[in-house]
């Protein structure tokens, strides 16, 4: 079995940082991609940035040039910079890892950005 354990979520005012991290345990066997999704009231969960097990990262468009995610493999673990924050970006960020043929949520870190 797989868990997820992120923490790192917080509150913060508009135009601050947090950082996210999500911890990977379990069997845990080959390649895998980590990501960062969100979710914000009544809105559907959507993905935020992902990176491959190589280092190759893909973002949304919402989030380019603020965000930056990043993964140490030795510890399975997958990071989320997040700098300039604005209230939009105000949800519960979950953290999800694909490994062969399967993929596991954590249990999700609320985010809440002040005006």
């Amino acid at each position: 079995q797989v868990q997820l354990v992120e923490s790192g979520g917080g509150l913060v005012q508009a135009g601050g940082s947090l950082r996210l991290s999500c911890a990977a345990s379990g069997r845990i066997v080959g390649i895998n991609t980590m990501g960062w999704y969100r979710q914000a009231p009544g809105k559907q969960r959507e993905l935020v940035a992902t990176i491959t097990y190589s280092g190759r990262t893909n973002y949304a468009d919402s989030v380019k040039g603020r965000f930056t995610i990043s993964r140490d493999n030795a510890k399975n673990t997958v990071y989320l910079q997040m700098n300039s924050l604005n209230p939009t970006d105000t949800a519960v960020y979950y953290c999800k890892l694909w490994v062969l043929s399967s993929d596991y949520w954590g249990q999700g870190t609320q985010v809440t950005v002040s005006s």
